[in-house]
């Protein structure tokens, strides 16, 4: 398996989100993961980290804030030149996914945790 470093955008410390339970399915499926969230703390054992630094290096976004706080991310998600950015169930976002393309990122209307359960990831 290829090890595919993923941001994941809207980490929580929350255990009831999905945010948490995908960062914990990435570490568990070997992948390193880059958490960026509002809250301080960590979530499968890593920090969560402001979106004020940006990381290299990242294959995956993982988006699990809404449509409506995207905006502020644009400039952040489009810098760290992911090769794709996954839109989460209720994440879908005809403009970002634009924007994206425009930059020769790929983007995938899916779920993380079922890529992750069915191998696809």
């Amino acid at each position: 398996m290829e090890k595919k470093k993923t941001l994941v955008l809207g980490a929580t410390t929350n255990p009831a989100r999905y945010a948490y339970l995908a960062a914990d399915r990435l570490v568990a499926a070997g992948h390193d993961i880059v958490n960026i969230g509002i809250k301080t703390g960590e979530s499968a054992g890593v920090e969560i980290q402001r979106a004020d630094v940006v990381i290299p290096d990242i294959d995956t976004v993982t988006l699990y804030i809404g449509p409506q706080r995207q905006p502020e991310y644009y400039d952040y998600i489009l810098e760290t030149q992911p090769k794709r950015i996954i839109f989460n169930p209720g994440t879908e976002n005809p403009e970002l996914e634009t924007l994206a393309k425009q930059q020769g990122i790929e983007t995938v209307r899916a779920c993380t945790l079922v890529l992750l359960s069915t191998g696809q990831y």
